[in-house]
């Protein structure tokens, strides 16, 4: 007959062994989660960034020509 103390300690052993293998898979996963998270972030970010230069490079560029130059205002008042 087999005693419940020689089979439990090996099976609470085994039953930790795969706990702790379940816990590295669950990790791996949740880090490939994570990094995807980021990368979207930052791809978000980027696109961000990329789209507000942008805007800031036509609102600069379109006021720089919508301003009259220093020599134009010199100009105008010395015609008054």
């Amino acid at each position: 007959m087999l005693h419940f103390k020689s089979i439990g300690t090996p099976l609470v052993l085994a039953l930790a062994l795969f706990a702790i293998s379940g816990c590295e898979q669950a990790e791996k996963s949740a880090q490939q989660v994570l990094n995807q998270a980021a990368q979207s972030a930052k791809d978000a970010i980027d696109k961000t960034n990329e789209a507000a230069q942008q805007a800031l490079s036509e609102a600069t560029g379109s006021q720089a020509q919508k301003k009259p130059s220093d020599t134009e205002r010199d100009d105008s008042a010395q015609d008054i």
